[in-house]
């Protein structure tokens, strides 16, 4: 197959398309790092450096491949930031993604969204896709993701072939955001526990969620229109989990135990330091990330499981046990520079 992969410089959208160009497809590499199309170009995929929000750039992409299958899986991914910046990538970005497939008549498109939209500041757990969300999303990368599914629902009614995977909390080798977070956070003031730990975390390893989106590619016709979760089907209290990472990285866990007020109030008064200029960069505790590490919010994946054939492989200790090797290698690389 002939297949675009938007977000190819990122963690989900390299290890996607590097598996699609392993397995022999045409894999063509959508994203903004030179630096990372460089790389992808060296694996044999061909590279297309674009802004989503440029429209006539994303048009031209899309016209000029004679796609067979389109994978949006670039998107902003933070826990805070700008809000012109979420809306320009996640919203108008994949509004041009679904109108360049169905100007150039592509077959499918498999759009990447969150189950972010579903979580707030409450415990919601084995949350099934035709739960109603909350009135109010928990933060500005929820809300704008859950514009771009309404922008990916459009686009299904006018005729594309769409599926909308939700896949849960992504780590493992690669990783540049949840597991190197918790070991930034270990090093400089310790991991919060918030509310003890107790909170249930569902993670999904790369490997898990890649496969997830290969199986879309020739998913049923009842698939088409539909949105499916997708986690490592195995939910832990986070502090297991973060006791099993720090064993697997050979390094002692520096806990500190909040309460979940507690611990809301802090990221909120970093958020306000942020956003008057006294910080610089993503606050190391938001709200969001508050709500994700303090209250239980597990999925459930029966779904990806019946209509998809989703079967999760990777448990958490071997996934985790993979994420050390990869993390020590890479220190090793660090050093050797």
């Amino acid at each position: 197959m002939n297949i675009l992969v938007t977000g190819a410089t990122g963690f989900l959208g390299g290890s996607l398309a590097r598996s699609l160009a392993a397995d022999g497809h045409a894999v063509t590499g959508l994203g903004r790092s030179e630096q990372a199309g460089a790389e992808l170009e060296r694996g044999g995929i061909r590279f297309a450096r674009a802004e989503l929000a440029d429209r006539e750039a994303i048009l031209a992409a899309v016209a000029d491949g004679a796609f067979d299958l389109v994978y949006h899986c670039g998107a902003h991914s933070a826990s805070w930031g700008d809000t012109a910046i979420f809306e320009a990538a996640n919203i108008r970005g994949t509004a041009n993604i679904a109108d360049g497939c169905l100007r150039a008549d592509v077959p499918r498109l498999v759009h990447v969204s969150t189950p972010s939209v579903y979580f707030g500041a409450r415990d919601r757990t084995g949350v099934r896709e035709s739960d109603p969300l909350p009135a109010r999303q928990s933060g500005t990368y929820a809300r704008t993701k859950l514009a771009a599914e309404c922008e990916i629902l459009r686009a299904a009614e006018a005729g594309l072939g769409t599926i909308m995977l939700r896949p849960r909390a992504l780590y493992g080798p690669g990783d540049t955001s949840i597991l190197p977070r918790i070991v930034e956070a270990n090093g400089r003031t310790g991991v919060p526990l918030i509310g003890g730990g107790r909170a249930l975390l569902d993670l999904t390893y790369i490997d898990d969620a890649v496969r997830a989106l290969k199986l879309c590619a020739s998913a049923p016709p009842e698939a088409l229109g539909r949105v499916f979760n997708i986690s490592g089907g195995a939910p832990v209290p986070f502090a297991e989990a973060a006791r099993l990472l720090f064993d697997k990285l050979d390094r002692p866990l520096r806990a500190r135990k909040l309460p979940f007020a507690a611990a809301r109030a802090a990221a909120l008064a970093m958020e306000s330091a942020a956003r008057l200029g006294l910080t610089r960069g993503e606050p190391m505790l938001t709200a969001p990330l508050v709500g994700m590490l303090g209250r239980s919010q597990t999925l459930n994946i029966d779904a990806a499981r019946e209509v998809l054939g989703y079967r999760p492989r990777i448990r958490l200790e071997d996934g985790l046990e993979r994420f050390a090797r990869w993390w020590y290698a890479r220190e090793e690389e660090r050093r050797d520079e």
